[in-house]
């Protein structure tokens, strides 16, 4: 038996324990002379990483070291390094090693303005913290705090502290005395009340409150009329209190608490995004869909919702609204007018009228049905006649004007102006007897995002309808147009473009110019070919739907297989015999795979 011959590693092994801590005499070697020089010279000093259990006492001392000079003149040497020309130590970086306390001695770093002391293992503070009189940026996160010195509270030109991660109990009403301070982060503590001088602190831009045992907010938080973000999410807060006065916030997450009845928001103009999931709320109601017609993004899942109320149509600007695992039994009918909706999450509530395939088949699918609904609904429900059009007060509150199958042949212009007066942002014209567009459609080009004119006889598009310049949402399917103008490239909001049963025999060019479109439905036409070049299909980058069923399709380039943005292609019931039936009907994924491997490789 042969014996194997040994071999070197050439792996450089690590003389130092991982979990051997130094001795002080180690650590105090860490502060090398190199790193006093760069120190002396830049005013900033990093010991981030060292594994020190103290910190070495010349950091304290550092800006009255005097460093031996050689005895040699040589008239040649930068003077980079004289005394004379020592910057004092203004930023002192200790983070990310297992310090356990804090010299006295800190005090002598007067011009101290960033310090960080996170990821370490420190349970208390030196008095003598509160001495350093233009510490600016204070960072101790991640440590073993249970209690701050009330010289703590002395540090007045703090702008930025972190305390989070410790196990701090209470915060004495002295806190509110760091009235310069625009970023506070007490998240990940024990905290079950806060003190009512926070109050004082005007200046705050963001104020984190998470992950802590706080029953409820002092009434003099509504007096940060600076902050822009505020999280007091996986606290036990049963109710806030009216937050009119953060007139300013952008962002509020109440996620995972006690919470039964939403706030009263009168006045927050500026909430963009609210958070209210794994609470208690029962109802949403009227006044908060008044309050809240700029809100993008709403967050109620799992909740006791039993009921959304009509107004919920005034929260135009929504585009992410969850509300799944609540209680609903049914949904409104004016859901389907948000037009900016992105996403919409339904899943778990008792949705008994509503199949569990359109629950599921996501937010495009659930949006049409809510307008097919919707649209059903009016017609069954209300007998117009000519002369019988929506009054200003139902297009105020509706913001739509919703006149379909009623045997129209022309929509005076005064109910357009009508409907510009109420702001209106959803026409919906569709199953009448229009051979034309109506030209009052122009009076409402501020608002416009939504026009339905399918189901009609319209031959022809006017160019004036690329006025409307916030359409997102246009479908023209139905009708008997064989081109669109070329106006129609200069809608660069338009999401979804429908030109579905018409007479087009090819995608009109003017569609590859919107830059945003993500759905096109070209269905039941006369198109023959699928342009993919750079200048077609190509420039359509957010593409997601594109429906070209039933067309006179001869061959699909298989170029198209790179168009990996798509997430929906149809084709069936075209004349093409490659990709065969077998191919298509397992999806979009298999028939983008199927077209990029038979790509020519030259």
């Amino acid at each position: 038996m042969s014996q194997r011959a040994q071999t070197k590693s050439r792996i450089k092994m690590c003389n130092k324990s991982v979990f051997h801590l130094q001795d002080k005499k180690a650590d105090d070697k860490e502060l090398s002379i190199g790193l006093i020089k760069s120190a002396k010279r830049t005013g900033q000093l990093s010991l981030c990483n060292r594994g020190l259990g103290t910190v070495p006492e010349n950091v304290w001392k550092i800006d009255e070291l005097v460093l031996e000079e050689t005895k040699e003149v040589d008239f040649t040497r930068s003077d980079l390094n004289n005394w004379w020309n020592s910057e004092p130590l203004k930023m002192l970086d200790l983070s990310s090693n297992v310090i356990k306390t804090i010299s006295p001695n800190i005090k002598l770093l007067q011009q101290l303005v960033t310090l960080k002391l996170h990821d370490n293992a420190l349970t208390s503070l030196p008095a003598e913290i509160g001495e350093l009189k233009i510490l600016s940026n204070l960072s101790l996160d991640h440590n073993k705090l249970t209690v701050l010195p009330k010289e703590f509270y002395k540090l007045t030109e703090l702008r930025w502290l972190s305390l989070a991660h410790n196990e701090l109990t209470k915060i004495e009403p002295d806190f509110g005395d760091l009235v310069m301070l625009t970023f506070l982060d007490l998240s990940h503590n024990k905290l079950t009340v806060l003190p009512p001088g926070m109050g004082y602190l005007v200046r705050l831009v963001e104020l984190n409150l998470s992950h802590n045992q706080l029953q409820e907010l002092p009434p003099d938080i509504v007096n940060l009329r600076d902050l822009k973000k505020m999280n007091i999410s996986n606290n036990n807060l049963k109710k806030l209190p009216p937050l009119g006065e953060l007139r300013k916030m952008e962002v509020l997450d109440a996620n995972h608490n006690d919470i039964e009845v939403l706030p009263d928001f009168y006045g927050c103009t500026a909430l963009k995004e609210l958070y209210l999931a794994n609470n208690f709320i029962k109802e949403i109601t009227e006044e908060f869909c008044d309050q809240m017609q700029h809100l993008n993004v709403l967050n109620i899942r799992d909740n006791k919702i039993e009921v959304l109320p009509e107004n919920i149509s005034l929260l135009q600007k929504l585009k992410r609204l969850d509300l799944t695992n609540n209680n609903l039994n049914k949904l409104p009918r004016n859901l389907g007018l948000l037009s900016q909706l992105q996403s919409l999450s339904m899943e778990g509530n008792k949705l008994s009228a509503i199949r569990q395939d359109v629950i599921r088949g996501g937010t495009d699918r659930m949006m049409k049905y809510l307008r097919d609904r919707m649209t059903d609904e009016l017609v069954s429900e209300t007998q117009y006649t000519n002369n019988d059009w929506p009054d200003k007060y139902t297009l105020k509150k509706s913001q739509a004007l919703m006149v379909p199958a009623r045997d129209l042949s022309t929509v005076p212009d005064d109910v357009f102006k009508a409907a510009a007066d109420a702001e209106v942002h959803i026409v919906d014209i569709s199953k009448n007897k229009l051979t034309a567009v109506p030209v009052g459609v122009c009076h409402l080009r501020e608002t416009l995002s939504q026009l339905i004119l399918s189901s009609n006889s319209i031959s022809n598009i006017p160019p004036e309808i690329c006025r409307c310049m916030h359409l997102q949402y246009l479908d023209l399917g139905k009708n008997c147009l064989a081109e669109l103008p070329l106006e129609i490239a200069d809608l660069k909001n338009l999401r979804e473009l429908v030109i579905s049963n018409n007479k087009f025999s090819k995608i009109p060019r003017c569609v590859y110019e919107l830059e945003n479109l993500e759905i096109l439905l070209a269905a039941e036409n006369q198109i023959e070919e699928i342009n993919v070049s750079s200048d077609a299909l190509a420039k359509l980058k957010k593409l997601a739907v594109l429906d070209l069923t039933n067309n006179s399709i001869f061959t699909v380039p298989p170029e198209l297989g790179n168009f990996t943005h798509l997430r929906s292609l149809e084709l069936m019931g075209n004349c093409f015999r490659q990709p065969r039936h077998a191919i298509l009907a397992k999806g979009t994924a298999s028939v983008l795979s199927y077209l990029r491997d038979r790509i020519p490789t030259n």
